[in-house]
C-alpha cells in the first residue's frame, strides 16, 4: 500500500487522538486564550471551506498571509492546504513595496491581513482578520474537507532573499514538509509532552517546522505575535515551556533582560540557536543561566529548512565546543562538503568546501525560475553556496558564504537589493554593501558610497533615510563609509573582500 504523504495527516491525527487537549495558547491584553485540537482542526476546516466557497480559491492557487505568530496563521498552515491551495506567508518586517512584489510575483489570489499589520495595498483581494472574518468563518459548515492530495504538489511558498536582488519563491511540497517534520522530530526527540513557544516567526519556513511536528505529536503551541524578551521569559514560566528556538539576537536580548534572574525556567529542556554562528562562550552562558541544554543548528529555506543540529553524539562526553558548531546532519539529510572538483573534503577541521545536500525535504524548485532551479539542484544535490569545514567526528562548521548575503539577527539581507536602492539616490555615483560584524545582530549592513560631483553635502543619515523609505528598516546600512572610489578587479567587479578586510572596524 502507498499513501500520499501530506502534513494534513498531522492535524487529522491530532483531531482524532487529542481532541480535548489544549493545543494552542495565546495571550492577548492579559487574557489567556486556548483552543483544543478539536477546535483548532474545526477552524482550519472552516477556513478551507471559506476559501473555496466565498473566495473561489482553486487547487494550486497561492493564498498569502500577513500576520505575526498568532493562532490564525497557525490555522492557515492547514486550512489553506485543505482548500487545495498553497500557503504564502509574508515577512511582517518588510515594507509595502516588498509585499507587493512578492504578491505579484507569486500571483496570489488573496491576502489575509491581521489588523495590526499595515495595509500594503495588495494587487489582490485583501481580507482583514477581524470580527467580520470570524463571523464568516463561523458560518461555514463543520464537516471535514477531504482533498485529493498529490504529495509532490506545492504546499507552501516562501520567499527568500538572495544575491540577485529580488527575493525568490521557494516551493515546498506536501511530501517534503511531511518528511521534514518526521526527520526533525526524530532527531530532536520531540514528544507530545513538549510545550514550544513560537519565538521564530512562522513566516520563516513555518518557524523551523514546529506547526507540523508539534501538532502530529499533540504538543502545545504557545503563540507569540512579536518577540519581546520579557514576555518570552514570562511565558516560559507561566506555560512551562520546554523548548525555545532562537536566533543570536534573541539570545542576546534574553541574557540581558533584567527579569531573567527572577523567572522560574526549570521547565526548559533545550534551547536551539540558528540563523548565525555563536561562540562556545555564549552556549555555555545560555546553559548556565537557563539550566538546560543549548545546541546550535543550520538550515535554509530551500531545505524546509533544517539540515543540521549540534547534538552530542550518543556515548560521547558532553562537549560545549561541539554543541557550538554548525552540527551533524539531521535524520534524512545526506550532507557532504565538496571541493570545487566535486570531491568530498577530508574531515580535518580545516579544508573548506561547499555544503551540498541530498534530502527528500529539499525544495521542488524556485517559483517561475527554471534556470536558477537547475543551477541550485545541479547534479541531483542542493548547492547551498555555504562554505564549511568538517572535523574528524563529522561536525560541520560554516566558515564563509559564496554569496554576498548578509545574515542579521537571523534575517537574510541581499546586498544587491540594498545597493540598488542606494544607487537610485541622486547623490550616489557608486555603491557597495557588505556585512560587518556586530555584537548584537551577528552582522549588519555597511555601505561604501562614492558621491556624485556637487553632492558633498549629502550625509549618511540622508542615505539611510532613503533606504528606510523603500526597504524594511533592518535592511538599511547601520553606517556608511564615503570613499573616492571602490576597489575593482580587472573585469570591473567590486572587490568586496577588500572592503571587508580593510574597513570593518565597528
Amino acid at each position: 500500500m502507498e499513501v500520499a504523504l501530506t502534513p494534513l495527516d498531522f492535524l487529522e491525527r491530532a483531531r482524532r487522538l487529542f481532541a480535548h487537549r489544549a493545543g494552542i495558547v495565546q495571550w492577548h491584553g492579559g487574557e489567556r486564550m486556548t483552543w483544543t485540537y478539536a477546535e483548532f482542526a474545526g477552524r482550519a476546516h472552516r477556513l478551507g471551506r471559506l476559501l473555496i466557497d466565498e473566495h473561489g480559491v482553486q487547487p494550486g492557487d497561492r493564498v498569502a498571509w500577513l500576520c505575526g505568530n498568532t493562532h490564525e496563521l497557525l490555522e492557515a498552515y492547514y486550512g489553506v492546504l485543505l482548500a487545495g491551495a498553497v500557503l504564502l506567508p509574508l515577512n511582517i518586517r518588510n515594507v509595502a513595496a516588498e509585499h507587493r512584489f512578492v504578491l505579484s510575483d507569486a500571483g496570489a489570489v488573496a491576502l489575509f491581513r491581521h489588523p495590526d499589520q499595515p495595509d500594503p495595498q495588495a494587487p489582490c483581494p485583501t481580507i482583514v482578520l477581524d470580527a467580520d472574518y470570524e463571523a464568516a468563518l463561523a458560518r461555514r459548515p463543520a464537516e471535514l474537507l477531504t482533498p485529493d492530495v498529490d504529495e509532490r504538489a506545492a504546499a507552501e511558498l516562501f520567499y527568500t532573499s538572495g544575491s540577485t536582488g529580488n527575493p525568490k519563491g521557494v516551493l515546498l511540497t506536501h511530501r517534503g514538509l511531511y518528511l521534514h517534520a518526521v526527520h526533525s522530530a526524530l532527531t530532536l526527540g520531540i514528544t507530545g509532552h513538549d510545550v514550544v513557544l513560537h519565538t521564530i516567526p512562522l513566516f520563516h519556513v513555518n518557524g523551523w517546522g514546529t506547526p507540523h511536528y508539534l501538532t502530529v505529536l499533540g504538543g502545545v503551541h504557545v503563540m507569540l505575535p512579536r518577540f519581546d524578551s520579557a514576555e518570552v521569559l514570562r511565558l516560559v514560566e507561566a506555560e512551562r515551556v520546554t523548548r525555545l528556538y532562537l536566533v543570536p539576537a534573541m539570545v542576546t536580548a534574553l541574557l540581558n533582560d533584567p527579569s531573567l534572574a527572577h523567572r522560574d525556567l526549570s521547565s526548559l529542556v533545550q534551547i536551539s540557536i540558528g540563523g548565525a554562528p555563536v561562540a562556545p562562550s555564549v552556549v555555555s552562558e545560555v546553559e548556565r543561566r537557563f539550566g538546560c541544554e543549548c545546541i546550535c543548528g543550520y538550515g535554509m529555506t530551500e531545505a524546509s529548512p533544517q539540515l543540521t543540529k549540534a547534538l552530542d553524539k550518543p556515548g560521547d562526553p558532553r562537549d560545549v565546543r561541539r554543541r557550538s558548531t554548525t552540527g551533524l546532519p539531521i535524520v534524512g539529510v545526506d550532507l557532504r562538503v565538496l571541493s570545487d572538483d566535486g570531491d568530498e573534503v577530508p574531515w580535518d577541521g580545516s579544508t573548506p568546501g561547499e555544503v551540498c545536500v541530498r534530502s527528500n525535504h529539499v525544495m521542488a524548485g524556485y517559483w517561475n525560475r527554471p534556470a536558477e532551479t537547475t543551477a541550485a539542484l545541479a547534479g541531483g544535490v542542493l548547492h547551498t553556496e555555504d562554505i564549511a569545514t568538517v572535523d574528524p567526528d563529522g561536525y560541520l562548521t560554516i566558515v564563509d558564504r559564496k554569496k554576498d548575503l548578509i545574515i542579521s539577527g537571523g534575517e537574510n539581507i541581499s546586498s544587491v537589493e540594498v545597493e540598488k536602492v542606494l544607487a537610485d539616490h541622486p547623490a550616489v555615483l557608486d555603491v557597495a554593501v557588505v556585512g560587518r560584524p556586530d555584537d548584537r545582530w551577528g552582522e549588519v549592513p555597511r555601505a561604501f558610497i562614492v558621491l556624485r560631483a556637487g553632492h558633498a553635502g549629502t550625509s549618511a543619515a540622508d542615505l539611510i533615510d532613503h533606504v528606510h523609505a523603500h526597504l524594511a528598516r533592518f535592511k538599511a546600512p547601520k553606517d556608511i563609509v564615503f570613499v573616492a572610489a571602490l576597489p575593482r578587479s580587472g573585469t570591473g567587479k567590486v572587490l568586496k573582500n577588500e572592503l571587508r578586510n580593510n574597513h570593518l572596524a565597528p
